[in-house]
């Protein structure tokens, strides 16, 4: 069952990836997430990651700014879910972060995320994560 999620998801990466490429709203960088990641954005709604320690994948669902529209960081809330290639565990997280456009390309973030390890039975902890893209 679980080969069958995994494969799922791959196909499911695979045609946002196809779809992002054809409008040029690709991202693609580094994190501290799941250890050290690679991180693929796609329309800065879709974020992968993939890291040394396991996977996530977070949906961006609201973005907003801050009052003073001429700084250019803006807020993001998210849902998702991770998983860990040593400990088998997986669940849920909620990331809530800001973003810097640093300049037409380049973005860096950070988030904090509450996450549910539904692995052995519900347990609340707390990740963090700090990276940088760059967009196509």
């Amino acid at each position: 069952m679980k080969k069958v999620g995994i494969l799922a998801l791959g196909l499911l990466s695979f045609s946002i990836l196809a779809h992002a490429e054809e409008e040029n709203k690709l991202a693609i960088g580094m994190a501290v997430d799941q250890q050290l990641s690679a991180v693929f954005d796609v329309d800065g709604q879709y974020r992968f990651v993939l890291g040394n320690q396991g996977a996530a994948f977070d949906y961006i669902f609201e973005r907003g700014q801050f009052d003073d529209s001429s700084i250019p960081v803006t807020w993001y809330v998210g849902a998702g879910g991770w998983s860990q290639w040593d400990h088998d565990e997986f669940g849920v997280r909620v990331p809530v972060g800001v973003n810097w456009a640093a300049n037409k390309h380049i973005d860096v973030y950070g988030q904090v995320h509450p996450e549910l390890d539904l692995y052995s039975g519900p347990d609340l902890q707390l990740g963090a994560a700090v990276g940088v893209t760059y967009r196509f």
